[in-house]
């Protein structure tokens, strides 16, 4: 897989199959309309490209501050990988690139990918005033050689239409399991294990400290049960995301506790998973209390993975 960060970069010459939008978080929806692309791609022999956009365009064009993606422009590169996809451009949404013409970004899409198809989800539309529906783009189709396939939405088993917009909701609530049924995965974040003031190893649950990204959603504070992952190894962990009230903290952090694991992973880049919430964030009395509880956490959370394998 290619991952491009311009459309100006990229000229094809073999035809492709393209389909367009934000695609964060790749979920079940996403993943079913680009399986189908890839396909499709295979048995006609030619190229599959997702063409994707960062910022998103809910930020630009609402001026959306903090927490808002599922997944960073890396994450979703690599998602799409994984189902198939051979080249991914990156597109920068800013100020001057919203006021693009739908019929101008039809015309580079065309001259740039070879474009044959162009495949998108229902009520698609692109361009400023989101004037390039899926109308709009069959009239250029007819006159530029391309088709347009339009694929429906998934909906979720509780009647909900999958959407990032719904799983950011669930993942903020620490609804994580639900949030997981709509991702096709669990959802996780990824940073660089730092140095913290390893207050977790004297009281014997050392924890790798996870430095995030500052505009990934997390979930509601609390600790969950999940995975970690780094190199080529994964590991069973028990996950603290919030501020530590017992200790009067005020910053966040995500500190994760692998069981049955010591060695020293700092500057390596962990992938945490957040599978199960345990609990909710609380102060406690003691410290005594506080590490009777971790260890009522490690335990509940050990006996819900092992009753997964």
């Amino acid at each position: 897989m290619t991952h491009a960060t311009s459309l100006n970069d990229v000229q094809l010459t073999q035809p492709a199959l393209v389909t367009i939008g934000v695609f964060d978080g790749v979920h079940i929806g996403h993943q079913h309309l680009i399986r189908q692309l890839v396909e499709r791609a295979r048995a006609s022999g030619q190229r599959t490209v997702v063409l994707t956009f960062f910022p998103h365009p809910d930020v630009v064009l609402r001026d959306i501050t903090g927490r808002y993606y599922l997944t960073t422009p890396e994450q979703r590169a690599a998602e799409l990988t994984k189902l198939g996809v051979d080249l991914v451009i990156t597109e920068r949404f800013d100020d001057q690139f919203r006021h693009t013409r739908a019929a101008d970004y039809v015309e580079l899409m065309h001259s740039h990918l070879t474009m044959r198809e162009l495949w998108v989800g229902q009520h698609f539309a692109l361009g400023f005033g989101r004037e390039g529906d899926v109308a709009f783009l069959r009239a250029e189709g007819q006159r530029r050689g391309y088709s347009v396939h339009e694929v429906e939405l998934v909906v979720s088993g509780d009647h909900h239409a999958v959407s990032s917009t719904r799983i950011r909701e669930l993942v903020q609530q620490g609804e994580v399991d639900e949030a997981a049924k709509m991702l096709g995965r669990p959802y996780s974040v990824r940073g660089e294990v730092m140095h913290g003031d390893e207050r977790g190893r004297t009281i014997g649950f050392p924890t790798a400290n996870v430095q995030i990204w500052d505009d990934q959603v997390l979930p509601a504070y609390g600790v969950y049960a999940g995975h970690a992952r780094f190199d080529d190894e994964v590991h069973e962990c028990v996950t603290n995301l919030g501020v530590r009230p017992t200790f009067n903290g005020t910053q966040l952090r995500v500190e994760s506790h692998l069981l049955d694991f010591s060695a020293d992973i700092y500057g390596k880049v962990l992938e945490v998973s957040f599978e199960h919430r345990l609990r909710g964030e609380m102060r406690f009395p003691s410290i005594q209390d506080l590490v009777a509880q971790i260890r009522a956490d490690v335990d509940k959370g050990r006996a819900i993975l092992a009753s997964e394998q």
